[in-house]
């Protein structure tokens, strides 16, 4: 009997569910490749996904997508020393979305972007706002958002529950716009103590 595409892969997903981290098994399950890797760029967990990818492609345990192969065949995910500091052989970047390497000015000041603060009573993070100055520089805007869930970032079922009851009443897989505070109340828990898989 001839196996489909579709039955091979779910064969290797039963095969591997064991033996995937949290986050490359949240892809296979959601049909992603990793060259839309859900953890935030330049982050740890951001780099360790592709190591992790490409060992198990190498292992025969996940099977990429036809977009993923160049970057599981190139050196992203490895680094090396350069004048004293360890730096990344390569570094996937979508264009137009290189603003997170720079910093920026807003109202005067250097400014991170795309780096959530905990601010009191609300969280706060700078963002392009899709705009440019009179100058030609990045328009910066500040958004400020909901709740850390703080009471959420533990590891039981009932916590897991309200993360994913959250995410499901705020829609969270479609918020997309880094501008409005929705997008980054969804992934509050992840900025704010929790390195997760997942939207929240």
């Amino acid at each position: 009997m001839k196996i489909t595409r579709h039955q091979l892969r779910k064969i290797i997903k039963e095969a591997t569910t064991l033996k995937l981290s949290e986050g490359l098994q949240y892809h296979v399950d959601a049909g992603v490749g990793v060259d839309q890797n859900i953890y935030r760029p330049g982050s740890t967990a951001f780099f360790a996904l592709f190591r992790e990818a490409r060992r198990s492609y190498l292992e025969g345990l996940y099977t990429p997508h036809i977009e993923e192969v160049e970057l599981l065949d190139s050196d992203v995910g490895n680094f090396e020393m350069y004048e004293n500091r360890l730096v990344p052989l390569d570094y996937p970047i979508e264009c137009g979305n290189e603003e997170h390497l720079n910093e920026a000015e807003y109202q005067g000041r250097k400014v991170e972007l795309n780096k959530p603060i905990k601010g009191s009573p609300q969280a706060y993070v700078y963002v392009n706002s899709g705009k440019k100055n009179k100058d030609g520089t990045i328009k910066v805007k500040k958004v400020k958002f909901g709740s850390s869930m703080a009471d959420a970032m533990g590891d039981s079922d009932a916590h897991k529950k309200r993360r994913k009851n959250y995410g499901d009443r705020h829609n969270c897989a479609d918020k997309d716009d880094k501008t409005k505070a929705g997008y980054w109340s969804c992934r509050a828990t992840k900025f704010f103590g929790r390195d997760i898989a997942g939207w929240w």
